[in-house]
């Protein structure tokens, strides 16, 4: 979300987050802003104000908050781990209540409006109108602004400023995972299990013997594990079902926006992250790619799940800079 409203041509004057292994790829990337490693539930907010010297009532302050969202979302994940960032939006509630910025942007899983009484949502821009805040709230499909991915993510954008709602301008021409990658991209075909230790990160997991077989067989450009699903090459749980979720072992189109890239897109038994012609899953700078992070932002991390997980969970950069353009050209 910061290198995505700096591109846009907002200045970024920090990022808070809980995850102490971000720092360094967020200074790597964010030039000129500060990483303050805290809690936001025991967060200050006279600390805050005095550290980054914040005004309250400011018009050109900008409050954003991208909370974690597994509780909300619809994947299976477990809840118990994420039972207290569900009040994430609570806590950041009383922060825009505090400074009462200019601007405030949310961004969250689909599934915070769903359940907007229990996420606090709904009181929240109860609160916004209240005060005279003009409130966009929407779900939004990021592949119709410039990245090429499926991925829904609710959205509100809320400012006193303007008198106006602000929204992002979606892109004419959606763009597929042709557009992005393949040799002419500057993505070398590898093999499974290869490594890069460039900042280009080209890396990607090893398979084992049977899933490379599988992939042998599996139709290039979209194909399903339905083209082994009759052989003896077919998990237990997949034999001879040709209905159901058809995803996990899947290939990835090539003239089609990307899945949703997860935290679990390096692993093909984790969704349709094969790669559209190559047999191996698609690799780290590839889901990057996807994410619409560009070629030369640096991941500062130690393994491929830790990288995995830091793109996975990131608001895709271009879909933010879809934001902060609304905002700067309201």
């Amino acid at each position: 979300m910061s290198y995505g409203m700096q591109q846009a041509g907002i200045n970024i004057l920090a990022g808070i987050d809980f995850d102490k292994n971000c720092e360094e790829t967020y200074k790597a990337n964010i030039k000129g802003a500060e990483f303050i490693h805290a809690d936001v539930f025991n967060l200050k907010k006279s600390y805050l104000q005095k550290k980054m010297s914040l005004k309250k009532n400011d018009d050109n302050l900008l409050l954003i908050g991208c909370s974690p969202c597994q509780y909300w979302s619809i994947i299976n994940t477990d809840k118990e781990k994420s039972e207290q960032s569900k009040n994430l939006l609570k806590v950041f509630h009383h922060f825009v209540i505090h400074f009462m910025p200019g601007y405030v942007v949310v961004e969250n899983v689909p599934g915070i409006l769903r359940r907007k009484e229990e996420s606090g949502l709904e009181d929240f821009i109860k609160w916004l109108k209240s005060k005279k805040y003009e409130v966009h709230f929407e779900i939004h499909e990021v592949s119709e602004y410039g990245v090429p991915q499926h991925r829904k993510r609710f959205t509100l954008i809320a400012n006193r400023v303007t008198g106006k709602k602000i929204e992002p301008k979606k892109q004419g021409k959606k763009l597929t995972v042709r557009d992005v990658l393949g040799v002419k991209n500057g993505f070398p075909q590898i093999k499974a299990g290869h490594e890069d230790n460039t900042p280009f990160m080209h890396t990607v997991a090893g398979l084992k013997e049977i899933n490379l077989k599988r992939l042998a067989l599996t139709k290039k450009d979209g194909g399903t594990r339905l083209s082994y699903v009759d052989t003896n090459l077919a998990p237990d749980c997949h034999k001879n079902r040709k209905s159901g979720f058809v995803d996990t072992y899947g290939r990835m189109f090539w003239d089609k926006p990307s899945p949703t890239i997860t935290t679990k897109f390096f692993s093909i038994s984790n969704g349709r992250f094969a790669h559209p012609e190559e047999d191996r899953a698609i690799s780290l700078r590839e889901g990057a790619t996807l994410q619409s992070f560009p070629p030369n932002y640096i991941f500062k991390t130690t393994s491929i799940a830790n990288t995995a997980r830091m793109i996975g969970n990131a608001v895709p950069p271009e879909y933010a800079k879809a934001i902060g353009k609304a905002i700067i050209n309201s």
